[in-house]
């Protein structure tokens, strides 16, 4: 369903910019892999924390990695060792438009994202395909729920450093 039915740009892009969230979710869609749009016979999906993808386009064409966090409000997706240097030298996260991306491997976690997926396989394929994506469902929950278990780690390790190191200041 169109945003909008006029051809005049700028109403196509105040369209794309004043897009309701549920919307504007949906326009964060990539392209599957050829091997991807054989299985599930889909050309393409909208991007979620957790998919593997590929970048077709600009300065890290090519570059390989999983999506780290997705920003419907400013129409991006954020992919590990995507990264900017600022001036000062650290590094910053840079987004990437989800159409410059090609989805390689699929965060089956959701089990609303694979009855979607199911429901499009072909009928002679939908028993196998079901268990087949429950079992990788599975298998990405743990690997979820291992990924966050370390970013917290990480984060209680950062917050006990910060801690030690404002007590070390206040000492004298």
């Amino acid at each position: 369903m169109p945003l909008t039915v006029s051809k005049q740009p700028r109403k196509q892009r105040k369209a794309l910019y004043k897009a309701p969230h549920h919307k504007a979710r949906k326009l964060l869609s990539a392209h599957l892999d050829e091997a991807l749009l054989l299985k599930y016979d889909r050309r393409s999906m909208t991007v979620v924390v957790g998919d593997t993808v590929k970048v077709l386009r600009g300065s890290f064409k090519g570059h390989t990695g999983k999506v780290a966090e997705v920003d419907v409000k400013a129409r991006s997706v954020t992919v590990e060792g995507i990264t900017n240097l600022k001036a000062d030298g650290t590094k910053v996260p840079r987004g990437v438009d989800a159409s410059n991306l090609v989805i390689t491997k699929l965060n089956l976690a959701d089990p609303y994202r694979r009855e979607k997926l199911v429901k499009t396989a072909k009928v002679e394929d939908r028993k196998e395909l079901l268990a087949e994506l429950a079992r990788q469902g599975e298998k990405d929950k743990k690997a979820l729920e291992e990924s966050r278990k370390a970013e917290e780690e990480e984060r209680e390790k950062k917050r006990l450093e910060r801690e030690a190191e404002e007590a070390e200041e206040e000492e004298p």
